[in-house]
This record gives C-alpha cells, structure tokens and sequence, in this order.
C-alpha cells in the first residue's frame, strides 16, 4: 500500500497521512510567525516539518489543496509562501504532488461543491474521524479523495 500525505497549507495547516499499514493519522500545525522570529522563519519551520514525515518513512505522493482566492493579501502571500516551499521539497525528494480543487474535494466529501466548513466536518466525523477543526477535516477530505484516485483501499 501508499504511504500518502495530504495538506491543508495555511498558517494553521491541516494535514492527513495514509499510511502503508493502512491506518490513518491527521492533525493540525501552527506555523504562526512567533514574537521576535524573521518573516521567513515560518518556512523554515514548515521545511523540517516536512522532513519529520520522511524520518518515519516514505511518501509516496503529496496532495495539496489548491486554493485559487483567497479573503486577504496576507493569506494568498502565506499560501503562496507554503505551495512554493512544499513543491520543491517534494521535487528535492522526488515525492510526486498534486493540487485538488477546493470544490473537487467538498463535492467527494459531502456531495456539494460550495459545501460548508461544517459540513465538512459531519463528513468526516461519519468516516470515523475526529477533527479538531476545518483545517484537518479538509485535509482528511483531500486524503480520502486522493485515496479515491489511488484506488488505495480505507
């Protein structure tokens, strides 16, 4: 079986692993610039995040949701900052990505592609997760999407 990780990139990222045995894990990370930390210090933080998910073993693909408007400028610059950092540690680490659609995901998760962050959430909680909040039911989303599209069995 695949190893897959799947990503909400945000300040506060979600995030969903598949892993080989067939179990699930997922949660969230803060990469909120800390008092007294450079602007790029997020990213840094971000990078050896990554690299923690490659110390417990391989990944085989990376999915990512690819958000296309964003409400504000310092998001869409943080967003930007996270995809463009994430891609080139999966191509340094020849780990094949994607970018989903937000709406591609709502619509496999509850049947609507405009759906709710609630919705979303009684999406998952009906798959048996437990989310702590929207960010890691979007990446459980996008994970079982992507595991769709893998055939990898739940």
């Amino acid at each position: 079986m695949k190893t897959i990780l799947a990503i909400d990139l945000g300040t506060k990222t979600g995030w969903a692993l598949h892993h080989s045995d067939g179990s699930i894990i997922s949660s969230t990370e803060d990469f909120k610039p800390k008092r007294f930390e450079g602007g790029g210090m997020r990213y840094l933080r971000f990078k050896r995040w990554l690299n923690e998910f490659l110390a417990d073993g391989d990944i085989n693909a990376v999915y990512f949701e690819e958000v296309r408007r964003h409400l504000g400028v310092d998001a869409a610059h943080a967003y930007g900052g996270f995809m463009a950092h994430l891609t080139a540690w999966c191509e340094k680490n020849n780990i094949p990505y994607q970018g989903v659609a937000v709406g591609t995901i709502k619509k496999h998760a509850t049947g609507k592609g405009n759906a709710g962050k609630l919705e979303v959430i009684a999406a998952m909680r009906k798959l048996g997760h437990l989310p702590d909040d929207d960010n890691e039911a979007d990446a459980l989303a996008l994970l079982h999407w992507a595991m769709a599209e893998e055939q990898v069995g739940e």
